[in-house]
């Protein structure tokens, strides 16, 4: 079985990812990425594999996984055919290596956590006490603003770095890295979203970026990133935005056409499906000084 390259959507105002994976059963194929991943399981059973580990995942599973190891949870079959009334879910943390600096894992504080780090490349499952201390902040996490969020990470990193309360999933002798023949594509077409983003981008534009068909793209980007190709612009633009009106005094029609939306309708709805709340709000929110005057004050932003 091939494992596939899989790129998670991440939002511009956030240095990495916490989301809730929820649905009747957990969609990812066999893959791999190149973030470090901690999965919490809170509702579901079945079975998951880890490198050339297969072994049993129930509701309160807390498995920590190395960069570049392919992975997979497969339900129980009464999950995928329908056939209980709750849903799958998990809670997911992903960050890069480099999400705080280049060398920040190499600074002298950050040693015995290196370690463990390494050992993630077998993939690890997180046990005892350490594992409902960690689940227990990981469910509150989704709620939390920026440095609240970073300090939580940072707890969970502690706890993980002081911890034995784990055990190695795939076998010692065991690596796989996974195809890389996707990432120069990837590579690619990120690029090109950031330069544009602010510009009108066609689905015809960015296949052509990665030398690809039209349809193929849209699968290819789809299987990849686990969203369409538009949802993906939008996130991108939408956090572009959240960094507009937290440090601008810009209102919100010139911040929509700065972020590449050309219709204020649009923008106000994207941002509500993607952030939870309105322009007005999240400004607000960010503690910033909202211009009295002008347009934002006649322009209704939360339909």
């Amino acid at each position: 079985m091939k494992a596939i390259e899989c790129h998670l959507p991440q939002e511009f105002d956030k240095s990495f990812i916490v989301f809730k994976e929820e649905g009747r059963f957990f969609p990812c194929p066999w893959h791999f990425h190149s973030e470090y991943e901690l999965v919490l399981v809170n509702k579901s059973t079945g079975v998951r594999m880890v490198g050339d580990h297969v072994g049993y995942f129930g509701e309160g599973d807390l498995v920590f996984i190395g960069t570049k190891v392919p992975h997979l949870w497969i339900n129980d079959p009464e999950y995928i055919d329908g056939k209980v009334s709750e849903s799958a879910q998990a809670i997911v943390i992903h960050f890069r290596e480099d999400f705080l600096g280049e060398n920040f894992f190499d600074i002298p504080e950050m040693s015995s956590l290196k370690t463990f780090l390494t050992l993630s490349q077998h993939g690890l499952v997180i046990k005892g006490v350490t594992r409902l201390r960690i689940a227990s902040i990981m469910n509150k996490m989704l709620l939390m603003n920026g440095i609240q969020r970073l300090s939580s990470l940072f707890t969970i990193f502690d706890l993980l770095c002081s911890t034995s309360e784990y055990d190695l999933l795939a076998s010692p002798g065991y690596l796989d890295a996974g195809p890389t023949d996707c990432s120069d594509r990837f590579s690619k077409v990120n690029s090109y979203i950031m330069d544009n983003f602010d510009k009108e981008i066609t689905l015809k534009e960015a296949a052509s970026v990665a030398n690809m068909a039209l349809s193929t793209f849209c699968t290819f980007f789809k299987v990849h990133y686990r969203v369409t190709f538009v949802e993906y612009l939008n996130i991108v633009r939408i956090g572009h935005a959240c960094r507009y009106l937290s440090e601008l005094d810009k209102n919100v029609v010139e911040i929509a056409y700065q972020c590449g939306f050309n219709n204020l309708a649009n923008f106000n709805r994207q941002f509500k499906k993607i952030k939870k709340m309105t322009p007005s709000e999240y400004r607000r929110t960010a503690n910033v000084n909202v211009p009295q005057t002008g347009v934002l004050g006649r322009v209704n932003v939360g339909h």
